[in-house]
């Protein structure tokens, strides 16, 4: 990937995610795909690594990555190309609730 194909952007973070980024709510990073902009804002932050990669380098499921308020799933996920200015939001999902059966 080459600088020029690279974009300037905002990742915003929940108030979860904060405790790994130094209490920030935004990062701004350069990249050209969704998946870059993880894995720069991961090179800055690394505890956070754990919490949007597994192992193997995937998306952790429970992960909802919203780029201008689309969700990633359902158009091409983390290869979606980005532009100057996009936002990139991420969204863990929440688990729980009362069985009312």
């Amino acid at each position: 990937m080459t600088a020029s194909n690279s974009q300037s952007i905002t990742i915003q973070l929940p108030t979860a995610l904060r405790t790994f980024t130094d209490g920030l709510s935004e990062v701004k990073v350069n990249a050209a795909t969704v998946e870059e902009a993880l894995v720069k804002l991961t090179e800055l932050y690394i505890d956070l690594k754990r919490h949007l990669f597994d192992e193997d380098g995937k998306l952790r499921s429970f992960v909802n990555v919203f780029l201008n308020d689309e969700n990633i799933r359902t158009g091409d996920g983390v290869v979606t190309k980005i532009k100057s200015g996009d936002t990139i939001m991420l969204i863990p999902a929440i688990a729980g609730g009362i069985d009312v059966s």
